[in-house]
Protein backbone atom coordinates (compact mmCIF):
# COMPACT_ATOMS: atom_id res chain seq x y z
CA UNK A 1 0.00 0.00 0.00
CA UNK A 2 1.21 3.49 -0.98
CA UNK A 3 0.05 6.81 1.14
CA UNK A 4 -2.74 8.95 -0.67
CA UNK A 5 -3.02 6.20 -3.89
CA UNK A 6 -6.31 4.33 -3.69
CA UNK A 7 -6.32 0.68 -2.96
CA UNK A 8 -8.83 0.50 -5.80
CA UNK A 9 -5.56 1.25 -8.56
CA UNK A 10 -3.63 -1.88 -8.65
CA UNK A 11 0.16 -1.92 -9.13
CA UNK A 12 -0.96 -2.57 -12.48
CA UNK A 13 -2.85 0.15 -12.94
CA UNK A 14 -0.20 2.25 -11.08
CA UNK A 15 2.84 0.83 -13.40
CA UNK A 16 0.36 1.58 -16.60
CA UNK A 17 -0.67 5.06 -15.62
CA UNK A 18 3.20 6.13 -14.88
CA UNK A 19 4.08 4.64 -18.74
CA UNK A 20 1.40 6.66 -20.52
CA UNK A 21 2.57 9.74 -22.20
CA UNK A 22 1.09 12.87 -23.58
CA UNK A 23 -1.70 11.52 -26.03
CA UNK A 24 -1.68 8.22 -24.84
CA UNK A 25 -5.03 6.92 -24.42
CA UNK A 26 -6.80 4.09 -21.87
CA UNK A 27 -10.22 2.46 -21.53
CA UNK A 28 -11.92 2.17 -18.57
CA UNK A 29 -14.36 -0.41 -19.77
CA UNK A 30 -17.79 -2.12 -18.38
CA UNK A 31 -17.84 -5.73 -17.81
CA UNK A 32 -18.93 -6.68 -21.23
CA UNK A 33 -16.56 -4.62 -23.25
CA UNK A 34 -14.28 -7.15 -25.73
CA UNK A 35 -11.18 -6.18 -24.06
CA UNK A 36 -8.72 -9.29 -24.66
CA UNK A 37 -10.01 -9.28 -28.35
CA UNK A 38 -8.65 -5.76 -29.28
CA UNK A 39 -5.16 -5.88 -28.63
CA UNK A 40 -3.94 -3.54 -25.87
CA UNK A 41 -3.12 -4.47 -22.60
CA UNK A 42 -5.53 -5.35 -20.78
CA UNK A 43 -6.00 -4.64 -16.96
CA UNK A 44 -8.32 -6.29 -14.63
CA UNK A 45 -10.76 -4.62 -11.68
CA UNK A 46 -13.58 -7.30 -11.56
CA UNK A 47 -15.95 -5.99 -8.82
CA UNK A 48 -14.71 -2.08 -9.39
CA UNK A 49 -17.37 0.51 -10.90
CA UNK A 50 -16.06 2.42 -13.42
CA UNK A 51 -17.37 5.79 -11.53
CA UNK A 52 -15.49 4.84 -8.29
CA UNK A 53 -11.79 3.84 -10.66
CA UNK A 54 -12.29 7.10 -12.18
CA UNK A 55 -12.25 8.87 -9.03
CA UNK A 56 -9.39 7.34 -7.91
CA UNK A 57 -7.66 7.72 -10.91
CA UNK A 58 -8.36 11.84 -11.99
CA UNK A 59 -6.36 13.01 -8.93
CA UNK A 60 -2.88 11.07 -10.38
CA UNK A 61 -3.77 11.52 -14.25
CA UNK A 62 -3.56 14.87 -16.17
CA UNK A 63 -6.39 14.91 -19.27
CA UNK A 64 -5.35 16.48 -22.29
CA UNK A 65 -5.63 19.87 -22.43
CA UNK A 66 -5.04 20.09 -26.20
CA UNK A 67 -7.61 17.29 -27.63
CA UNK A 68 -11.27 15.65 -26.44
CA UNK A 69 -9.71 13.87 -23.39
CA UNK A 70 -12.69 12.37 -22.95
CA UNK A 71 -14.74 9.86 -25.44
CA UNK A 72 -17.65 7.52 -24.39
CA UNK A 73 -19.52 5.14 -26.35
CA UNK A 74 -22.62 6.31 -28.74
CA UNK A 75 -25.81 4.23 -28.55
CA UNK A 76 -26.34 2.41 -31.81
CA UNK A 77 -29.71 3.96 -33.78
CA UNK A 78 -33.05 3.25 -32.07
CA UNK A 79 -30.89 2.75 -28.43
CA UNK A 80 -30.56 4.92 -25.59
CA UNK A 81 -28.60 5.93 -23.24
CA UNK A 82 -29.20 6.18 -19.47
CA UNK A 83 -28.23 9.76 -18.26
CA UNK A 84 -27.34 8.86 -14.90
CA UNK A 85 -23.87 6.96 -16.00
CA UNK A 86 -22.59 9.79 -17.82
CA UNK A 87 -23.52 11.77 -15.00
CA UNK A 88 -21.74 9.61 -12.73
CA UNK A 89 -18.63 9.49 -14.55
CA UNK A 90 -18.38 13.83 -14.48
CA UNK A 91 -19.30 13.48 -11.04
CA UNK A 92 -16.16 11.27 -10.49
CA UNK A 93 -13.85 13.04 -12.62
CA UNK A 94 -14.74 16.51 -11.40
CA UNK A 95 -12.81 16.23 -8.68
CA UNK A 96 -11.74 19.76 -7.43
CA UNK A 97 -13.14 21.17 -10.12
CA UNK A 98 -15.24 21.06 -13.19
CA UNK A 99 -15.32 18.18 -15.88
CA UNK A 100 -14.47 18.37 -19.32
CA UNK A 101 -16.76 17.74 -22.25
CA UNK A 102 -17.32 14.38 -22.65
CA UNK A 103 -17.54 13.43 -26.46
CA UNK A 104 -19.35 10.55 -28.05
CA UNK A 105 -18.42 8.63 -30.66
CA UNK A 106 -20.10 5.10 -32.46
CA UNK A 107 -19.56 2.00 -31.57
CA UNK A 108 -17.24 0.80 -34.03
CA UNK A 109 -15.06 4.11 -33.91
CA UNK A 110 -14.66 4.17 -30.21
CA UNK A 111 -13.48 -0.10 -30.93
CA UNK A 112 -10.89 1.37 -33.26
CA UNK A 113 -9.94 3.90 -30.64
CA UNK A 114 -9.87 1.15 -28.25
CA UNK A 115 -7.42 -0.90 -30.57
CA UNK A 116 -4.69 1.91 -30.77
CA UNK A 117 -5.48 2.33 -26.48
CA UNK A 118 -2.70 2.34 -24.80
CA UNK A 119 -3.90 0.09 -21.92
CA UNK A 120 -8.17 -1.32 -21.47
CA UNK A 121 -9.09 -1.52 -17.88
CA UNK A 122 -11.84 -3.88 -17.62
CA UNK A 123 -14.34 -3.09 -14.74
CA UNK A 124 -17.51 -4.77 -13.12
CA UNK A 125 -19.63 -2.29 -14.43
CA UNK A 126 -22.79 -3.16 -15.61
CA UNK A 127 -24.64 -0.03 -17.17
CA UNK A 128 -25.28 -0.34 -21.09
CA UNK A 129 -22.53 2.15 -23.19
CA UNK A 130 -20.73 2.22 -19.69
CA UNK A 131 -17.40 2.39 -21.62
CA UNK A 132 -15.16 5.71 -21.24
CA UNK A 133 -11.47 6.43 -23.03
CA UNK A 134 -9.22 9.08 -21.32
CA UNK A 135 -6.69 10.87 -23.23
CA UNK A 136 -3.47 11.76 -21.29
CA UNK A 137 -2.28 15.10 -20.90
CA UNK A 138 1.24 17.15 -19.90
CA UNK A 139 1.50 17.35 -15.76
CA UNK A 140 2.55 20.57 -14.93
CA UNK A 141 5.42 21.49 -13.07
CA UNK A 142 5.35 21.73 -9.32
Amino acid sequence: MLKTISQLISPMLLKTLAEMGHGDEIIFADAHFPAHSLGPQVIRADGQSVSALLAAVIPLFELDSYAEPLVMMAPVAGDSLEASVEARYRQALSGEGDCPAIARIDRFAFYDRARSAFAIVVTGETAKYGNILLKKGVTPLA
